[in-house]
């Protein structure tokens, strides 16, 4: 039983550590690398897009939000989406 409890405890600990560490980016796109599945921020933050999303659905000069989660010294996004996007404006991601 005690085992079970730490266990328990220690997944409830890297959860609240993966949520604590999750934000959300939002700029303007200055450059897309699709060959690394990479894009540029106007603020210089680069990021890796997540799987499934074509960046050539994008295009430089959008305004994009992206959720992300920092991981072994890189950016990955979890989900791109266009900023002040209204409910018609489908999430690409995530």
């Amino acid at each position: 039983m005690r085992i079970v409890a730490g266990v328990i405890a220690a997944t409830a600990l890297v959860s609240a550590a993966s949520v604590a560490n999750a934000a959300s980016l939002t700029g303007r796109i200055t450059s897309i690398d699709a060959a690394k599945d990479t894009f540029t921020l106007d603020k210089g933050q680069t990021l890796l897009a997540p799987k499934g999303v074509k960046l050539s659905e994008f295009r430089v000069g959008q305004k994009v939000t992206a959720p992300y989660v920092k991981r072994a010294g890189h950016i990955d996004a979890t989900a791109i989406k266009l900023a002040g996007a209204g409910p018609n404006n489908a999430d690409l991601g995530g």
